[in-house]
């Protein structure tokens, strides 16, 4: 096991505590120490994301995603990082990074969903509906969407 999981893993324990600032300080020292571990970067990203710290959030997802992650934390972190930039009003970048996400993690359908967001912010109404109306159809279990499901995928193509 690497030097740095066990204290990562305890300062994400403690993130559930409530102390936000004491976490974020510990993530920020633990970062200085270990520069180059991207399962760092990524927790202090989604750290500081998730409580409301977006512009600081922003370069610890840009660097945990170029030094790599294992898949279910870089898919995580591609949504994190989509999610800041709309956030923070980059919604065209935000849509580049989900279809890339999109394009490396296929079967995750949470993508569509956050591209038709910023689809939407970018005014791209009619693909975003469509988007969104193609995952309710493929992804619900509701009895009335699945009777609908034929219809519904028609009516998101005349989109």
């Amino acid at each position: 096991m690497s030097d740095w999981k066990p204290e990562l893993d305890a300062i994400v324990g403690a993130r559930h505590g409530g102390r936000i600032d004491h976490v974020v300080d510990l993530l920020r020292k633990l970062d200085a120490r270990y520069p180059n571990v991207a399962e760092i970067a990524y927790q202090l990203a989604w750290t500081l994301e998730t409580h409301g710290k977006p512009a600081e959030a922003l370069p610890h997802y840009d660097k945990a995603i170029t030094l790599g992650l294992v898949p279910n934390e870089h898919a995580n972190a591609l949504i994190g990082l989509a999610t800041t930039l709309r956030t923070l009003g980059d919604s065209k970048r935000a849509a580049d990074v989900l279809r890339s996400g999109q394009l490396q993690f296929p079967d995750n359908r949470e993508f569509d969903a956050f591209l038709a967001l910023a689809l939407h912010d970018l005014g791209q109404h009619g693909e975003a509906l469509q988007l969104a109306l193609t995952l309710l159809a493929d992804t619900s279990e509701d009895p009335g969407i699945t009777a609908y499901q034929r219809a519904l995928r028609f009516a998101a193509g005349k989109l």
